[in-house]
C-alpha cells in the first residue's frame, strides 16, 4: 500500500502563486506515475498534471499550461506542483495521485491523497 500526503494548499489572491507537495510512503518503490488532480464544487475531478518517474512523459491540462509546473524528486518519492498566475477558476480541492503502471493512466490512479484546498480570490 502507498500512502500519499499533500501539503502547501491555502488561500491566495488572483495572480499569486502556491506550491503543492506530495510525499509518498509505504510501498512507494513501485510507483511510476505521480500527479495532481483537482475537483471544484459541482464539477467532475480533472487531471491537472502528471509525470512519470525519472521526469519522463509529462501531461498538463490545457487550462494550466504555461502557469503550472510539475516536478519530482524520485529519491524522496515526492512530487511538486508549482502554481503561478493563479486564477479564481483554479479554486478546487487538489489531490495527489500515484500509480504503479508503466504507462500513466488518464484518471484511474491506484493511490490517492486526502486532498489540499486551494482558494484563489479575485
Amino acid at each position: 500500500q502507498v500512502h500519499l500526503e499533500e501539503s502547501g494548499g491555502g488561500s491566495v489572491q488572483a495572480g499569486g502563486s502556491l506550491r503543492l507537495s506530495c510525499a509518498a510512503s509505504g510501498y512507494s518503490y513501485s510507483v511510476n506515475c505521480m500527479g495532481w488532480f483537482r475537483q471544484a464544487p459541482g464539477k467532475e475531478r480533472e487531471g491537472v498534471a502528471v509525470m512519470a518517474a525519472g521526469g519522463g512523459s509529462t501531461y498538463y491540462a490545457d487550462s494550466v499550461k504555461g502557469r503550472f509546473t510539475i516536478s519530482r524528486e524520485d529519491a524522496k518519492n515526492t512530487v511538486y506542483l508549482q502554481m503561478n498566475s493563479l486564477k479564481p477558476e483554479d479554486t478546487a480541492m487538489y489531490y495527489c495521485a500515484a500509480d504503479d503502471r508503466e504507462f500513466c493512466p488518464a484518471a484511474d490512479f491506484g493511490y490517492w491523497g486526502q486532498g489540499t484546498q486551494v482558494t484563489v480570490s479575485a
